[in-house]
């Protein structure tokens, strides 16, 4: 296991849809264990394996006591119900913005032994699934911002 550093705006891998997992070998294992000790810190909820530099699907969480991980986890259920608070990204550092997410969220996916994984939740939860599945598809957060709201976000990156 490794504490992985963080890859920031603009590095090309944030913004390249991750690949499947296909085979796990000890390459998956040793990032989903980088993934649960990089994610185990106050103040960090997700982490996905492109944040690390690694172009494969799989993201670890550390919500409320609950650390874990999910490979090739495919959103299944979001609820008509939303959400807004402030959203933030370990790869755009120090920048919280607005952002509007389904209030609950499931994610299907597998272990490394190729057991169904089910990722639910609420509030936090669920949007901590949605940023990370976001992640794995080349998106960033500052992507789902309101217009005005994105303008913002991209002054403030530009000043950092």
């Amino acid at each position: 296991m490794a504490f992985r550093d963080i890859r920031l705006i603009g590095d090309p891998v944030l913004r390249t849809p991750c690949a499947p997992i296909t085979t796990v070998d000890d390459r998956v294992r040793t990032l989903v264990a980088d993934l649960l000790e990089t994610v185990d810190h106050e103040g960090r909820a997700g982490l996905a394996a492109n944040q690390i530099g690694v172009g494969l699907r799989a993201f670890s969480w550390n919500v409320e006591g609950d650390l874990g991980y999910v490979l090739n986890p495919t959103v299944v259920e979001l609820s008509d119900e939303l959400q807004d608070g402030d959203e933030g990204c370990l790869s755009v550092p120090s920048l919280w913005f607005p952002t509007t997410r389904a209030q609950r969220a499931r994610a299907v996916g597998t272990d490394l032994d190729g057991n169904e994984v089910v990722v639910e939740g609420q509030g936090l939860m669920a949007r901590c699934i949605q940023h990370e599945v976001d992640h794995l598809d080349g998106m960033l957060y500052i992507e789902r911002l309101e217009r005005g709201v994105r303008k913002q976000a991209m002054r403030a990156l530009r000043d950092l």
